[in-house]
């Protein structure tokens, strides 16, 4: 596979990695029965459509202009509303001790921990400058959704296992 098929090869995964997390994001904002919980999982399914529209514009540009797509200014999404002490806190106290919350996150940070993988190993083995940095932005983006989400699973995990009966020890 030459360059610029293998770069290609790059955005259509990472595309699939985009509605991968938007459909299981959307289907838990469906299911979800708390506010909270809602709250955040359309939060996530909206980003990760910004982030669809985005990997396309950029293919579409690479297409055309080769390497100087990757000079496009990018911008990360606002989660700051989803880990400010106000959510966190509603948060912990819709999802204390709960099985599918604790699950669905555990799924999510699984989702954006093998998105930051591929980014992250598609930015070690790029050839050129641009498309390193490219990589690297998108690794960078994935994991303001796994802080995101580590942070709020943080939050409640201890409330999770004390309600399982695996705490104290």
């Amino acid at each position: 596979m030459n360059a610029p098929e293998q770069i290609l090869e790059i955005l259509r995964k990472a595309y699939q990695i985009e509605l991968d997390g938007y459909t299981f994001y959307a289907m838990t904002a469906e299911k979800a029965s708390k506010p909270a919980v809602k709250e955040l999982f359309q939060k996530l399914a909206e980003d990760e459509v910004q982030h669809q529209e985005f990997l396309r514009a950029v293919a579409r540009r690479y297409e055309a202009e080769g390497a100087a797509a990757f000079a496009v200014a990018g911008r990360a999404a606002d989660l700051s509303g989803l880990t400010d002490h106000v959510f966190t806190t509603r948060f912990k106290e819709q999802a204390k001790g709960a099985a599918f919350e604790m699950g669905v996150l555990s799924v999510g940070l699984t989702l954006e921990s093998n998105a930051m993988a591929h980014f992250n190993q598609a930015a070690r083995t790029a050839d050129s400058a641009e498309a390193r940095g490219f990589y690297q932005f998108l690794a960078d983006w994935e994991k303001q959704h796994f802080d995101a989400l580590n942070s709020l699973s943080a939050a409640i995990r201890d409330d999770f296992w004390s309600a399982g009966g695996f705490a104290p020890f």
